[in-house]
């Protein structure tokens, strides 16, 4: 089985976890903006990571719009965001985004990193002003991104780690496909 992990990464934690899941699949790893339905054709498997921003997912997008021309292939997506683990969430994202072509594709989640001085103007006034939105509420009604929001003020965190990408090794393993 032939396969390739499509990304789409701003900061950087989504091209490292691409790269590293390239290392243990042997999978070619490329950025989503420089692929196309063409050079796909010849994979059996497609995996799309990218970045969770307000809910969405970097590079989504091009899988949505693929997707019908896709079929017969393998397709995972993995998000990449700088909230912990939170399972309702990750369900709140599939509602949201994972629809008709794409209610059947699997979605791993990896947390990344965060560091306001890498980030553009807009995001880091985005997140200053979601912050202080937080720590208005009570901190025992929080969710984990609103915890773990608060908790990176300020702060250089990188929490991107290989095990992350271990249910979704073992799914592609599972399939057939290492």
């Amino acid at each position: 089985m032939k396969g390739i992990i499509l990304y789409q990464s701003k900061y950087g934690a989504t091209k490292k976890y691409a790269d590293w899941l390239a290392e243990e699949t042997g999978y070619d790893c490329m950025e989503t903006k420089k692929a196309n339905l063409a050079s796909l054709q010849n994979y059996d498997t497609i995996i799309l990571g990218g970045g969770v921003y307000a809910s969405g997912i970097a590079g989504l997008s091009f899988l949505k719009k693929n997707a019908g021309n896709l079929s017969g292939k393998k397709l995972a997506v993995f998000a990449v965001g700088a909230s912990p683990y939170d399972e309702k969430a990750i369900q709140q994202i599939r509602e949201l985004h994972f629809k008709d072509t794409l209610s059947r594709v699997p979605l791993f989640y990896c947390r990344g990193a965060w560091d306001e001085e890498k980030m553009t103007f807009g995001h880091r006034t985005l997140c200053r002003m979601l912050q202080k939105a937080v720590a208005k509420q009570d901190p025992t009604t929080f969710e984990p991104w609103q915890t773990a929001l608060l908790g990176a003020v300020g702060q250089k965190c990188d929490w991107t780690d290989k095990t992350y990408l271990e249910p979704l090794l073992r799914y592609l393993g599972e399939n057939g496909n290492e």
